[in-house]
């Protein structure tokens, strides 16, 4: 069992699967020694656990949640892209999309349920830059998205 897979289970979590893509794209590309992951929904076992705007239909603290989600889903897809999560040496940046009600402006708090997670897993060399961004809509009508930048040796 690698570091970062002991890290996750004393958290209580593991990376799942590499979910595949919905269209033609890769679920993350190797670029010098950074790999970027394409935008990450918060599906579990192929399955969104729900849908619909924050601030209406999804209330923000689970979208909170599904931030973490991503964060696994992301870091799944940068291990297929990389071989191993071990080998992650900074998270660089961290791109979120909130599909939000007109009147929802918590964009930030909702990912900081990504921002907060790297950090546990990652201690200081999870601290990144940041985008919090709200959305007319989503792929599948996800609520949130995130996608990753992470730095490798």
């Amino acid at each position: 069992m690698s570091q970062l897979d002991e890290r996750l289970a004393e958290l209580g979590l593991s990376v799942p699967e590499t979910s595949k893509p919905l269209a033609a794209y890769l679920p993350a590309m190797v670029s010098g020694n950074v790999v970027y992951t394409a935008g990450q929904l918060p599906m579990v076992d192929g399955v969104l656990p729900a849908t619909g705007k924050v601030g209406a239909e999804v209330d923000a603290a689970d979208a909170h949640e599904y931030a973490k989600t991503c964060v696994l889903n992301g870091l799944a897809a940068a291990k297929g892209a990389i071989g191993s999560l071990d080998r992650i040496t900074r998270v660089v940046k961290v791109v979120g999309f909130v599909a939000s009600d007109p009147s929802f402006t918590g964009q930030p708090g909702v990912i900081n349920g990504a921002s907060e997670l790297l950090v546990e897993i990652f201690g200081e060399l999870g601290k990144h830059a940041r985008s919090a961004v709200g959305v007319a809509v989503l792929p599948l009508d996800a609520p949130v998205e995130v996608e990753f930048v992470f730095e490798f040796a």
